[in-house]
């Protein structure tokens, strides 16, 4: 009987050793992502203010440089996307909410949706993209340097602004005003539109100013210019230029030369900018993102980018649409005429 007794208790013992030997969770960590199964997993939040062309294009390629590096949404990314839809409660909703996230990065996509973020995400790493003036904005404090929690990549460059300015002086000299559909609201928008004011005064053109405080009121501004001024102009406006569609038919309805300061709206019926690609905008910040996410680099000491490469971009197709004859001079002022050219 006791022999039995003994059989028992060892019998026991060994399961009991047996199941406090068993694997437990792994609960280690890295500087950004979680390992599921061996292979890493990363998480982003994104806080777009509005939807536009410009901007739906920039996260574009933030998604596709974080695919070209192996951080695949769905597979090994997960995404937190919010778009404000352009309203300024919407925006501090989303960035008081982001302030807690469990995300390794948040991206904030345009101004207002970066100063908010900047504001509230201060344990996370923050890129920004789509934003004219950084230091304006107070993103960052230096350009080389930025030291804290924030960097990105400015999509604007004055000298774009200015060499527009003198490409309608040089060709349209009946131009002698210029109206400009704004939302002062937006620093960014502010910003250039001094550029392009002081610009224009080289030349001898006014600069003719329809505010607005927000996208359904951008129709009847550009109206109220009409008779008023030679030719219409658009900053990176992110309110004014969610409504671009009711300027385009504006101008054409009134053969009114129109001039952008992005590609996208020239691509959508805008005759001409300065400027460059969104996506590849938006792809040097999946850039950045993937240094962060991958080789942990922080983001004081990721210096603040701008676009480079500029080249004026015509739309030979919405030319005809304003009444505008495009001539031999204009067409040589492009660099890169097969891609810069749209007919």
């Amino acid at each position: 009987m006791k022999r039995k007794m003994w059989l028992s208790l060892t019998l026991s013992a060994l399961l009991l050793t047996a199941v406090g030997c068993g694997d437990k969770p792994d609960s280690g960590s890295s500087n950004a992502g979680s390992s599921e199964g061996g292979e890493k997993s990363y998480s982003i939040a994104i806080s777009q203010y509005v939807e536009h062309p410009s901007l739906d294009a920039t996260k574009e390629g933030i998604i596709a440089a974080l695919k070209d590096a192996g951080i695949i949404e769905d597979e090994n990314l997960k995404i937190d996307f919010n778009n404000a839809q352009g309203d300024p409660a919407n925006n501090l909703t989303i960035g008081q909410k982001l302030k807690n996230t469990d995300a390794d990065l948040v991206i904030a996509i345009a101004t207002p949706s970066a100063m908010t973020i900047k504001e509230n995400v201060t344990e996370k790493p923050v890129l920004f993209a789509a934003v004219t003036d950084p230091l304006d904005a107070k993103l960052v404090s230096d350009l080389k340097k930025p030291g804290s929690n924030v960097t990105g990549a400015s999509d604007t460059n004055p000298e774009a602004t200015k060499q527009l300015m003198t490409f309608i002086s040089s060709h349209f000299p009946e131009i002698k005003k210029i109206g400009l559909v704004i939302n002062e609201g937006e620093a960014n928008a502010v910003v250039m539109s001094k550029t392009a004011e002081a610009a224009l005064s080289e030349h001898g053109i006014e600069l003719v100013k329809a505010p607005v405080t927000n996208t359904s009121e951008v129709k009847q501004a550009a109206e109220s210019l009409v008779g008023k001024v030679d030719a219409f102009f658009i900053t990176l406006d992110n309110n004014v230029v969610s409504g671009v569609d009711t300027i385009i038919q504006t101008a054409k309805e009134n053969q009114i030369p129109f001039f952008s300061s992005d590609r996208d709206t020239v691509e959508k019926g805008a005759f001409a900018t300065v400027g460059f690609k969104y996506y590849d905008h938006g792809y040097q910040v999946g850039e950045m993102a993937v240094d962060i996410l991958k080789n942990g680099k922080n983001p004081g000491d990721m210096e603040v980018t701008f676009p480079d490469q500029l080249d004026l971009i015509l739309n030979l197709k919405a030319a005809a649409d304003y009444g505008i004859e495009v001539t031999d001079a204009m067409k040589q002022e492009v660099k890169d005429p097969d891609n810069n050219i749209i007919e």
